[in-house]
């Protein structure tokens, strides 16, 4: 089958080559050149445009940023919806704005083009081991159309309903990672103000209730203070608007997400946007007023 794939970054990149070891042609565009480079070194075709990508593909994915970034890839000048041919499909597995994707879909189903929204999670060891987790939105025909192409990057493909129904649950996947991450971050730093072993006390807490897989792979980093990004938290903080502007329109409560995106505003503030999620926990510790600090005092 002839494949094609636009963003190929951190997560991308290893998802294309994994797709590429299952034995497919591979077509690829990046605004870059060389994000695009490891993949044609391994076979795939490079092309100009989107359209030009479309026109060449069965079946193409989109793993991009934001909103904005899926609708140009698509539906702009040169996208792909001007070279896709009626029968081919498109699956967007970026993590986007539910209500968008139902537009893209059915602008798409204008020519006889499918589309599925199949956000992941597993970040980038889970891109790189194909063992990501896949939510799906999107008509059950294309989604068996898709099985054995979904077998090449993860383990786990859910089928969620329609359009956008995948999009909706990686937002409700993300809020409560994210509240997670910021409780493990506050534990954390309390253990290391009352003079513990932040590492031991991680640990304890695994063994118990409050183990999580957020403990596990960002509460390591936490008390190593290791803040290289492996996912960036800008692109935590775009999640987050969306899971809460998703809140907003059902008239859903979501008081610790509404707190927690105001640590995640703090990070950008400070230029920690390119740090790992980790870095909650500098934060926390920076918001920390010390034993006898009178300052702030009236």
């Amino acid at each position: 089958m002839q494949l094609g794939f636009i963003g190929l970054g951190t997560m991308g990149r290893p998802m294309a080559l994994n797709l590429m070891r299952g034995g497919h042609a591979m077509a690829v565009w990046s605004r870059r050149a060389e994000s695009a480079a490891p993949l044609v070194a391994e076979g795939a075709t490079g092309v100009e445009t989107p359209a030009a990508l479309g026109a060449l593909s069965d079946v193409v994915f989109t793993m991009v940023t934001s909103t904005e970034d899926v609708r140009g890839v698509v539906l702009g000048e040169d996208g792909l919806r001007a070279g896709l041919r009626s029968g081919s499909l498109v699956i967007d597995m970026s993590t986007i704005d539910p209500g968008v994707t139902r537009e893209i879909a059915s602008s798409l189903a204008d020519i006889g083009v499918d589309m599925l929204d199949a956000p992941v999670s597993g970040g980038p060891k889970g891109a790189q081991d194909a063992t990501l987790a896949i939510m799906v939105g999107g008509p059950a025909g294309a989604l068996e159309r898709a099985r054995p192409l979904f077998a090449s990057l993860g383990p786990t493909v859910m089928h969620l309903g329609d359009h956008g129904a995948g999009q909706t649950t990686k937002l409700c996947h993300q809020l409560a990672l994210l509240v997670n991450a910021q409780g493990a971050a506050e534990a954390l730093n309390l253990a290391s103000q009352c003079g513990l072993d932040v590492e031991q006390v991680r640990q304890v807490m695994m063994a118990g209730m409050a183990s999580s897989r957020v403990l596990d792979a960002f509460g390591a980093k936490m008390a190593a203070r290791d803040f290289e990004a492996g996912i960036e938290s800008r692109l935590y903080h775009k999640d987050m608007h969306l899971a809460l502007g998703l809140a907003h329109a059902q008239g859903a409560a979501a008081p610790a997400a509404a707190v927690t995106m105001q640590l995640i505003n703090g990070l950008a503030g400070r230029d920690w946007g390119r740090r790992d999620l980790a870095a909650l926990v500098g934060l926390i510790a920076e918001l920390g007023q010390s034993p006898g600090d009178t300052s702030n005092d009236g």
